[in-house]
């Protein structure tokens, strides 16, 4: 089988992690973490999921011209993303996201978008047709609408963070992927196009919709839980993958729902991600 071509339009951040016993509440300081510092954004952390899983990735992005570039760029480049696409902003620094996870795993994230904030059309005009498209809302929604004309057989959306977005370009969609909280803020306008929307539920498991029906229910895989940060990312990217290969939906959503359980068992978005080998292995002990 030849591997799809997948384009991710997104972002690009240095994720700063610092782990503690418990998350700190409003105006408390949580003392005793350790702290770490890993490639993240969720466009970065989706296109390398995608090539982890077998794509032929590329990724269009932006990021400064500081230090923290090559940092957030570097396993993107080690596992052959094509990067041909990440424009060097000459404004703003290369986005940080700043990640408290504690010891369940559960996490609190604050993002600084700096070069990410810049992604314009022009910057995704200039790719060429692939198999599938993939962007999120990390990035201005300009440039997911400019993502949207490129010529491809699949052009997905993950809708986070949740916020406004053209009634358009969700119906243009063929593929929608959401958590909760961001089902909640799109209501029904997730089902006015013909493409699938796919809703993650966290521990009750991830559903396939078209058109507000229920395709199937893939129940939550059970795993040891370390960390969760990158695995919606995963998830997504598996996703995608999966479909663009021709897996009918209910195959491909037990396949992305296996690669996101296998990224909560390790720290990290980008080093936590799994390979192909690793999900197909876990798969065959599940029956």
């Amino acid at each position: 089988m030849t591997a799809p071509q997948i384009t991710v339009v997104g972002s690009v951040n240095l994720d700063l992690v610092a782990r503690a016993e418990t998350l700190p509440v409003a105006g408390e300081t949580v003392t005793g973490a350790t702290f770490a510092q890993h490639p993240g954004g969720k466009g970065a952390n989706q296109a390398l999921a995608a090539r982890r899983l077998g794509a032929d990735g590329s990724m269009i992005a932006r990021v400064g011209r500081d230090a923290n570039a090559e940092a957030a760029l570097a396993l993107l480049k080690r596992d052959g993303v094509d990067l041909f696409g990440i424009v060097e902003d000459e404004d703003d620094a290369t986005g940080v996201a700043l990640i408290a996870v504690d010891a369940q795993g559960e996490n609190q994230i604050v993002v600084a978008s700096g070069a990410n904030a810049n992604l314009s059309a022009s910057d995704v005009r200039k790719t060429s047709a692939c198999d599938a498209v993939l962007c999120q809302l990390e990035v201005p929604v300009a440039a997911v609408m400019a993502a949207s004309d490129i010529e491809t057989s699949l052009f997905a959306i993950n809708l986070a963070p949740a916020m406004p977005a053209p009634i358009g370009l969700l119906e243009r969609a063929d593929l929608l992927i959401v958590n909760e909280v961001e089902a909640a803020f799109y209501g029904d306008n997730l089902h006015r196009g013909d493409g699938l929307v796919a809703l993650t539920l966290g521990g009750a498991g991830a559903v396939l919709y078209r058109s507000g029906k229920e395709l199937v229910h893939m129940p939550v895989f059970s795993v040891p839980v370390v960390d969760t940060t990158g695995a919606g990312d995963t998830f997504c990217g598996a996703l995608v993958l999966a479909l663009a290969e021709g897996q009918d939906p209910g195959e491909a959503l037990r396949f992305a729902s296996a690669a996101g359980a296998l990224a909560v068992t390790k720290e990290g978005a980008q080093p936590s991600l799994p390979t192909r080998e690793e999900v197909e292995a876990f798969l065959k002990t599940q029956g």
